[in-house]
């Protein structure tokens, strides 16, 4: 049987795969360095430095606005406030990419167990899920902070694999980054790369994805005809 043939849930991750999210990120990052009185970013930039989680994100940011290393001190003071604009600002301007609601629900309705596994804090994941009313669709989600360590390390990955009880062939993981594709591959699972998201304007394809996708609805062409192959297998 082949590797495809042997799936039986998906997780996915979130910011540049299901949603995008830069507009309403770019802005809270923006209020908050005009809060402390720091040159502005653009969302261009903000969209080539998530994919890594908040703080990471406010480094990244702060290390533009001051043109140096940022002090962990400075970090922890300006962390709280970028987290209340982008409370103020988390379903504002960000919408869901084509197909994603449909390819969801015939996955879902197909009976493959879906899990969100992104590295966005588990207090805003839970809303703009709900937000877009796809929340219903998951039955399992994993923020940033939801466990010990987030993506690229494997943990959130083994972590559903322990909780489905699930051999790493059965499960596959689809994003956008460098950082998902790095998870699934030392979680021994299959993954998808997805080439219009957030990846530090890299090809998604040299992590070397088991498959590379320009449109979401391309995941459903792949799983189907995984299922196929299982059949056929099985005759």
């Amino acid at each position: 049987m082949s590797r495809w043939g042997k799936l039986k849930a998906i997780a996915f991750d979130l910011d540049g795969t299901l949603i995008d999210s830069v507009p309403d990120l770019a802005a809270a990052t923006q209020a908050t360095l005009s809060e402390f009185e720091l040159s502005g970013c653009t969302e261009e930039q903000v969209r080539s430095w998530v994919g890594n989680g908040a703080e990471m994100l406010m480094r990244r940011a702060l290390s533009f606005a001051l043109e140096r290393e940022v002090e962990q001190s400075l970090l922890d003071e300006v962390m709280p406030r970028f987290m209340h604009y982008y409370q103020e600002h988390l379903q504002r301007y960000s919408k869901l990419y084509p197909n994603v609601l449909a390819v969801l629900e015939e996955l879902s309705s197909s009976g493959y167990p879906l899990a969100v596994v992104t590295n966005k804090p588990h207090r805003f994941t839970i809303p703009l899920l709900e937000a877009f009313k796809i929340d219903h669709l998951f039955c399992k989600v994993l923020g940033g902070d939801s466990l010990d360590r987030m993506k690229p390390d494997p943990l959130p990955l083994t972590h559903l694999l322990n909780h489905w009880e699930l051999e790493g062939d059965q499960l596959l993981m689809v994003g956008d980054s460098k950082n998902d594709i790095l998870a699934a591959k030392a979680a021994g699972i299959t993954s998808i790369g997805l080439t219009y998201g957030y990846n530090y304007g890299e090809d998604i394809s040299l992590s070397s994805p088991d498959a590379v996708c320009e449109q979401f609805s391309e995941i459903l062409t792949l799983v189907n005809n995984s299922v196929n192959v299982m059949e056929q297998e099985n005759v």
